[in-house]
């Protein structure tokens, strides 16, 4: 069995590596993994999002280098490259939340358009770093309801005021590409992740969130649109693939491009299909109920094709929809019950990274 961690503990050991957002859900997990992994890790991000959040319960800021600031500004951002001389950038700060973007749009395309061309400009002028993965969104694609997964030569055109300044996120990388990284001296992807659920995220108006807070606090579960079809991965999914991709282009700057990563056909569910199997992993008499409450616009159906990363790097999702739900209810439940969650999101880290099929 190819051992997948040693590989990667191998690359990363003590590389300078600059994380931006590490202070929310996905960022949190990615720094840890990179701890883990024996990297030098700096994050650069505002406080973290919510409270509680995963990055504060497991005291992540301990063991890394966290630098407190607004991606939008490009001085402080450019004084943290300056100091750290990172060798790998993950990008993943930004306003990550539909409804939050129809409230305040102007916000959300500061952050996440001025914001990606803050962190790719530091990276220009940056020469120690060679590998630079910008995460993006599914929703960066022009949703036509097709029953098709879109691919990544579709075209980009986001809806909502979130979706369309991260496909204005990817437009910028693709400028930056071709203006000022055409020497190959740095290798710039980006990567088109699926909606993500797992361990440690309180964000609002997400619908995994949304049941935790409902069963904690005795009420039925809310679903605002339990008939909407999203392609639901464990936050490891694509976390993996980021670490991959920042290696592989590292090591060679073909593999540098763009690429969805999201799960296998038959695990794009409704919103309904997950309540259930949440309800399921949950028990004690988890239920939920329909309640559409008249929202602003969301796309109802919207899947990746996966074919590429499939081909480029061998890769396939390790752990379906439902197990994907059982290790966000196994975390959960460990972190209600006062048990320490650094421990556990390691452990959870442990048995993705050493099992064939998690």
């Amino acid at each position: 069995m190819r051992d997948i961690w040693s590989e990667f503990c191998g690359f990363y050991k003590g590389k300078k590596v600059l994380v931006t957002g590490h202070t929310g859900f996905k960022g949190s997990w990615l720094c840890r993994i990179l701890t883990d992994m024996g990297a030098q890790v700096t994050g650069y991000a505002k406080e973290p999002p919510t409270s509680p959040s995963l990055f504060d319960g497991a005291g992540l800021a301990h063991n890394m280098d966290s630098v407190i600031g607004d991606i939008r500004d490009l001085a402080h951002l450019k004084q943290v490259f300056d100091r750290v001389c990172p060798q790998i950038v993950f990008h993943l700060a930004a306003q990550p939340i539909v409804r939050d973007s129809y409230k305040d749009p102007v916000y959300t395309y500061e952050t996440n358009v001025m914001g990606t061309v803050n962190m790719l400009e530091c990276v220009r002028l940056t020469p120690s770093v060679i590998s630079c993965v910008n995460v993006t969104t599914d929703k960066v694609y022009e949703n036509r309801e097709w029953e098709y997964g879109y691919r990544e030569c579709d075209n980009l055109d986001g809806y909502d005021p979130y979706s369309n300044s991260k496909s204005c996120s990817e437009l910028v990388t693709h400028s930056y590409i071709r203006s000022f990284f055409g020497d190959n001296r740095c290798r710039v992807s980006t990567s088109r992740a699926g909606n993500v659920i797992g361990g440690g995220d309180f964000a609002n108006d997400r619908i995994i969130p949304d049941c935790i807070r409902a069963v904690s606090a005795g009420r039925e579960i809310i679903v605002r649109n339990p008939h909407s079809i999203r392609p639901y991965q464990h936050v490891l999914e694509p976390l993996f693939i980021y670490l991959t991709i920042a290696m592989k282009q590292y090591e060679d700057q073909a593999f540098a491009g763009y690429y969805n990563v999201g799960p296998d056909d038959r695990d794009c569910v409704t919103t309904g299909a997950l309540a259930d199997l949440f309800c399921q992993a949950w028990g004690k008499d988890a239920a939920w109920i329909d309640q559409y409450d008249g929202g602003p616009h969301e796309a109802n159906f919207l899947k990746l094709d996966c074919s590429k990363i499939k081909q480029v790097f061998g890769w396939q999702p390790r752990m379906n929809i439902q197990k994907a739900v059982e290790w966000t209810v196994e975390w959960t439940k460990a972190y209600l019950a006062g048990e320490d969650i650094l421990t556990v999101t390691d452990s959870q880290i442990y048995r993705f990274f050493h099992c064939d099929k998690a």
